[in-house]
């Protein structure tokens, strides 16, 4: 088999697979449920926010402080050693990551509850641009 056979095999090949996924009606993939529906309800997004804030962010906080009551002892400990001194470095950058997560939790929690209410100000706004369109009595097409 030559070069120009190989190449067109391949070529029809990548063609099937094309018509193949744009045949299916439905993308896949992680950003694609593949139902048509949006991955989650409002009641959902409104649950994963909730945990955020009930379970999330204070178990992280919780462990964050534990860790930083934990590691300042043993810094204290090893006073006047270079252990102490590279374990207050790594504790920086401990505290640096806890803040970074519990920010992160926090706009993820605010994301899930926006959304929401974006998708349900969408739809109001949606709706009162149809009433805008409101049928008149008086056409003129009556009485032709």
């Amino acid at each position: 088999m030559g070069f120009e056979q190989d190449g067109s095999q391949a070529r029809v090949a990548a063609a099937d697979q094309a018509a193949m996924r744009l045949n299916s009606g439905q993308p896949t993939g992680p950003l694609f449920p593949g139902t048509g529906d949006f991955a989650s309800t409002p009641a959902e997004k409104k649950a994963a926010a909730n945990t955020i804030e009930t379970e999330l962010e204070p178990n992280t906080k919780k462990a964050g402080d534990h860790a930083d009551e934990a590691s300042n002892n043993t810094v204290k400990a090893f006073d006047g050693w270079s252990t102490a001194a590279g374990l207050k470095k790594a504790l920086e950058t401990w505290d640096r990551q806890v803040i970074g997560l519990m920010g992160r939790l926090a706009s993820e929690k605010t994301a899930l509850r926006g959304t929401s209410n974006l998708f349900l100000r969408n739809d109001i706004t949606t709706g009162e641009g149809f009433n805008l369109v409101k049928p008149s009595s008086e056409s003129k097409l009556n009485g032709l």
